[in-house]
C-alpha cells in the first residue's frame, strides 16, 4: 500500500470531550503510535512518543484522553493486513512492543529505534480527530 494517504481533521469540539481520537477509515487493521511535547518537562523540548495501537478497519478510537495541550503532534501508523505505512520525516524513537519513551537523543543506545512521524499541526485547537484514508485512486489513462 506504499503511497498511504492521510488525511487530517478537525472537529469543534463543542461539548465533547477534548481528547486527541483516530479513525481508522481504511479496510484493514492499523498499528498507532503518536508523539507529543512532554508536559512536564522543565525544557519545553522534550517530546514523548506512545504505541502501539491497534485499530480494526472502519473504528475510531481515543489515544490521548483531555484537552490538547501543544501545537504539535506526530503520527506513525502501519497497516498491518496490506503491509504499508504513514510516515513522514519528524525520526523519532519507537519500541516493538507497547511503549512509552521520553525522547533522548541517545535512545537507539537504549534498544529502541528511530521511525518516520508525520507532523501534525493543531493549532489552538484542544480537541482534534485523525482520519486515516486510503489514497485517492485516479483513473487510468488509454
Amino acid at each position: 500500500m506504499p503511497g498511504a494517504a492521510l488525511l487530517l481533521l478537525s472537529f469543534d469540539g463543542g461539548a465533547a470531550l477534548a481528547d486527541l481520537k483516530l479513525c481508522n477509515q481504511t479496510p484493514s487493521r492499523v498499528g498507532v503510535a503518536v508523539a507529543y511535547l512532554d508536559p512536564q518537562a522543565k525544557d519545553k523540548r522534550t517530546y514523548v512518543a506512545e504505541g502501539w495501537w491497534t485499530i480494526p478497519a472502519q473504528t475510531c478510537r481515543t489515544l490521548l484522553k483531555g484537552e490538547l495541550r501543544g501545537r504539535f503532534y506526530y503520527l506513525h501508523a502501519i497497516d498491518y493486513d496490506r503491509d504499508g505505512k504513514w510516515a513522514g520525516d519528524q525520526q523519532l524513537c519507537t519500541a516493538d512492543k507497547k511503549f512509552t519513551i521520553k525522547q533522548v537523543p541517545d535512545c537507539e543506545k537504549q534498544g529502541h529505534k528511530k521511525i518516520g512521524f508525520i507532523e501534525i499541526d493543531i493549532g489552538e485547537s484542544v480537541d482534534w480527530t485523525i482520519r486515516l484514508t486510503d489514497p485517492v485512486e485516479t483513473a487510468k489513462k488509454k
